[in-house]
Protein backbone atom coordinates (compact mmCIF):
# COMPACT_ATOMS: atom_id res chain seq x y z
CA UNK A 1 0.00 0.00 0.00
CA UNK A 2 1.11 3.70 -0.84
CA UNK A 3 -0.02 6.36 0.96
CA UNK A 4 0.86 9.62 -0.61
CA UNK A 5 0.48 13.46 1.25
CA UNK A 6 0.43 16.38 -1.54
CA UNK A 7 1.87 20.01 0.13
CA UNK A 8 2.67 23.26 -1.74
CA UNK A 9 -0.34 24.67 -3.16
CA UNK A 10 -1.41 28.16 -2.43
CA UNK A 11 -2.85 31.38 -3.77
CA UNK A 12 -0.87 33.27 -6.28
CA UNK A 13 -1.35 36.12 -9.35
CA UNK A 14 -1.27 34.94 -12.98
CA UNK A 15 2.13 34.72 -14.32
CA UNK A 16 3.41 33.10 -11.10
CA UNK A 17 5.13 29.58 -10.24
CA UNK A 18 4.39 27.22 -7.93
CA UNK A 19 6.01 24.26 -6.92
CA UNK A 20 3.79 21.00 -5.39
CA UNK A 21 5.04 18.22 -4.06
CA UNK A 22 3.72 14.47 -3.30
CA UNK A 23 5.43 12.28 -0.61
CA UNK A 24 4.69 9.13 -0.79
CA UNK A 25 4.92 6.20 2.12
CA UNK A 26 6.02 2.97 1.32
CA UNK A 27 9.59 0.95 0.04
CA UNK A 28 8.13 0.23 -3.95
CA UNK A 29 7.74 3.80 -4.53
CA UNK A 30 10.25 3.52 -6.79
CA UNK A 31 7.87 0.64 -8.53
CA UNK A 32 5.09 2.78 -9.78
CA UNK A 33 3.81 5.28 -12.47
CA UNK A 34 3.14 8.40 -10.59
CA UNK A 35 0.44 10.75 -11.41
CA UNK A 36 -0.83 14.43 -11.11
CA UNK A 37 -4.27 15.19 -11.65
CA UNK A 38 -6.46 18.62 -10.65
CA UNK A 39 -10.21 19.18 -10.36
CA UNK A 40 -12.02 22.66 -10.73
CA UNK A 41 -15.33 23.35 -8.63
CA UNK A 42 -18.43 21.38 -10.52
CA UNK A 43 -15.76 19.91 -13.07
CA UNK A 44 -14.62 16.29 -13.46
CA UNK A 45 -11.26 14.66 -12.72
CA UNK A 46 -8.89 15.96 -15.11
CA UNK A 47 -5.33 14.89 -16.27
CA UNK A 48 -2.48 16.81 -15.94
CA UNK A 49 0.98 15.01 -15.85
CA UNK A 50 3.02 11.49 -15.12
CA UNK A 51 5.77 9.79 -15.56
CA UNK A 52 6.89 6.31 -15.65
CA UNK A 53 8.29 4.62 -12.50
CA UNK A 54 11.87 5.06 -13.99
CA UNK A 55 11.42 8.54 -15.10
CA UNK A 56 12.20 7.66 -18.78
CA UNK A 57 8.92 9.00 -19.80
CA UNK A 58 6.93 12.02 -19.15
CA UNK A 59 2.88 13.10 -20.06
CA UNK A 60 0.94 16.70 -20.03
CA UNK A 61 -2.02 17.82 -20.78
CA UNK A 62 -1.99 20.06 -23.77
CA UNK A 63 -3.25 22.88 -21.70
CA UNK A 64 -0.30 22.24 -19.40
CA UNK A 65 2.15 21.63 -21.91
CA UNK A 66 5.77 24.13 -21.58
CA UNK A 67 4.20 25.57 -18.51
CA UNK A 68 4.31 22.61 -16.50
CA UNK A 69 7.54 20.02 -15.42
CA UNK A 70 7.11 16.82 -13.95
CA UNK A 71 9.83 15.00 -12.18
CA UNK A 72 10.51 12.26 -9.18
CA UNK A 73 13.31 11.74 -6.73
CA UNK A 74 12.68 7.75 -5.71
CA UNK A 75 15.39 7.75 -3.40
CA UNK A 76 13.01 10.36 -1.29
CA UNK A 77 9.82 8.81 -2.58
CA UNK A 78 8.77 12.16 -3.84
CA UNK A 79 7.36 13.41 -7.12
CA UNK A 80 6.94 17.11 -7.95
CA UNK A 81 5.12 18.99 -10.48
CA UNK A 82 6.69 22.64 -11.05
CA UNK A 83 4.12 25.09 -12.27
CA UNK A 84 5.32 28.14 -13.94
CA UNK A 85 3.17 31.01 -16.17
CA UNK A 86 0.05 30.22 -14.06
CA UNK A 87 -3.42 31.01 -15.39
CA UNK A 88 -6.64 31.54 -13.40
CA UNK A 89 -7.86 28.49 -15.49
CA UNK A 90 -5.13 26.21 -13.40
CA UNK A 91 -7.49 27.24 -10.07
CA UNK A 92 -8.27 23.61 -8.70
CA UNK A 93 -7.46 20.83 -6.18
CA UNK A 94 -4.18 19.22 -7.30
CA UNK A 95 -4.04 15.42 -6.43
CA UNK A 96 -1.11 13.20 -7.10
CA UNK A 97 -1.72 9.76 -7.93
CA UNK A 98 -0.13 6.07 -8.45
CA UNK A 99 -0.86 3.76 -10.79
CA UNK A 100 0.97 0.16 -12.14
CA UNK A 101 -0.72 0.36 -15.56
CA UNK A 102 0.12 1.60 -18.18
CA UNK A 103 -2.78 4.18 -19.62
CA UNK A 104 -1.69 6.88 -16.93
CA UNK A 105 -4.12 9.85 -18.42
CA UNK A 106 -7.12 7.85 -17.00
CA UNK A 107 -8.52 8.58 -13.66
CA UNK A 108 -8.81 4.75 -13.34
CA UNK A 109 -5.98 3.54 -13.80
CA UNK A 110 -4.38 4.63 -9.98
CA UNK A 111 -5.00 3.30 -7.18
CA UNK A 112 -3.85 5.32 -4.91
CA UNK A 113 -4.49 9.51 -4.13
CA UNK A 114 -3.59 11.80 -2.15
CA UNK A 115 -6.00 14.02 0.22
CA UNK A 116 -5.20 16.64 -2.68
CA UNK A 117 -3.69 20.56 -2.35
CA UNK A 118 -5.39 23.79 -3.30
CA UNK A 119 -3.79 25.84 -5.89
CA UNK A 120 -5.80 29.30 -7.03
CA UNK A 121 -4.76 31.69 -9.47
CA UNK A 122 -5.90 35.20 -9.46
CA UNK A 123 -6.00 37.48 -12.48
Amino acid sequence: QVQLVESGGGLVQAGDSLALSCAASGRTFSTYNMGWFRQAPGKEREFVSAIRWSARNKYYANSVKGRFTISRDNAKNTVYLRMNSLKPEDTAVYYCAASTRANLELVQSYDYWGQGTQVTVSS
